[in-house]
């Protein structure tokens, strides 16, 4: 092993999946992981450890289930109050469409977090980040939308950085200007759209956003709108995702792949010409299972397709106030295979190594030397289990840059 000075910990005894070579799962019955600092040093079975290894701490993980920790790459934490009387409506046969046409959905919140305090936006999407941590959540992305004013889009996003700074939990900010149009601009779409481009400069000089989304759909932005605030956001060197293909085939997932998108998310409209462009592109499908099962969707994401042109897939629980309330990124994969058919395999690749891709983010997802020492200790003997089981919570210790994070 390479000489360091970082403190150096031995976590032993455990059942390692670590996602990593050729053998299903990278399997280790009998595994051994050693940290350095926020980095993994050495990872294989116990019987191979170095000889002379020295460490300052050990960790006796009893056999334990020890997996990549998991990564939600698109949530919305960070709004004020809460829908469910829109749930209600729903049931009683409103769509989605209907709502946000009547002027509730997406604006509504809007309304909430123009009113709430900053405090009352941090105290609540920390309690959320919590929930998400308990279930092995060590990466999290928190995208902006329901400010819509410079003001507001900034406060959230100053929330979603001092989410990583307080709970010592990696998170990514996504700029969502191009959510929903703002009230005061009725009727004026494409001012709007300039409105967007006009804040973003200031927001990424402030050091506030790590990539630019929109949402491209009948009830949401034209592909044309969408290009400027994708052209906007390559002007400042930031990297773009949309939301794409949820409502109907617009042509987003080809339009984002065009510019080397770092995913596109939803997808259940999305036809073959966007799946051989996202290919092309490297392009991440990010399947949200909580939005396709809270708005009662029938139609499935092409998963047969998108394995057959080689996208990977990932799963994320697309937390929102509107169309999924999803606080479980165990469920999350539960529901991709239960509706979407993903195997416990990919469902979990898809809740760490891909998801980690449709971050930007290289250096995690994978328990391997030189990855960054994020991983979750669960109470199950098989990794399997972590799609099968919902209603249950196994995750027992949750270690992130090489601590361990009170859940």
């Amino acid at each position: 092993m390479t000489p360091t000075n970082a403190s150096r910990t031995l976590w032993r005894n455990a059942h390692l999946a670590t996602l990593a070579g050729a053998s299903p799962w990278g399997l280790f019955a009998q595994g051994a992981l050693v940290t350095a600092g926020e980095r993994i040093e050495w990872v294989g079975d116990a019987s191979a450890l170095p000889a002379g290894l020295v460490v300052q701490a050990e960790h006796d993980l009893h056999g334990a289930l020890v997996t990549p920790g998991l990564v939600d790459c698109h949530t919305h934490l960070v709004y004020g109050g809460q829908r469910a009387a829109e749930f209600e409506r729903r049931l009683q046969g409103a769509s989605y469409e209907q709502i946000a046409r009547a002027g509730g959905g997406i604006r509504s919140t809007v309304a909430a977090t123009r009113a709430a305090s900053d405090e009352a936006l941090f105290a609540s999407a920390r309690g959320r980040a919590l929930a998400l941590i308990a279930e092995g959540v060590t990466t999290l992305e928190v995208k902006s939308g329901y400010g819509l004013s410079l003001h507001d889009e900034a406060r959230c996003l100053r929330v979603a950085r001092r989410l990583g700074r307080e709970l010592a939990l990696t998170v990514r900010a996504t700029f969502l200007g191009a959510h929903a149009l703002a009230p005061e601009f009725e009727g004026r779409a494409d001012a709007y759209i300039d409105a967007v481009c006009e804040w973003l400069p200031a927001l990424h000089a402030e050091g506030l956003v790590d990539a630019v989304d929109a949402f491209c759909e009948t009830i949401g932005f034209t592909p044309a709108q969408t290009r400027r605030v994708f052209d906007a956001a390559q002007r400042l060197g930031l990297p773009v995702k949309l939301h794409a293909e949820q409502l109907s085939d617009s042509g987003g997932a080809a339009l984002a792949a065009g510019y080397g998108a770092l995913s596109c998310d939803h997808l259940e409209h999305l036809g073959a010409d966007g799946v051989a462009a996202m290919a092309r592109a490297g392009s991440v499908a990010v399947l949200l299972p909580g939005a396709f099962y809270f708005l009662h969707e029938t139609k499935l994401p092409p998963v047969a397709a998108l394995r057959e042109a080689d996208v990977p897939i990932a799963i994320a629980t697309d937390h929102n106030p509107g169309t999924s309330p999803c606080l479980s990124p165990l469920l999350a994969m539960n529901m991709a295979c239960t509706f979407f058919r993903l195997t416990p395999e990919e469902a979990l690749h898809g809740a760490t190594v891909n998801a980690a891709r449709a971050l930007g983010l290289a250096d995690r997802g994978l328990l391997a030397a030189g990855q960054r020492a994020d991983f979750a200790v669960w109470d199950a003997e098989h990794p399997n289990e972590l799609a099968y089981w919902f209603g249950r919570n196994p995750c027992l210790r949750v270690v992130a840059g090489g601590k361990e994070r009170a859940r």
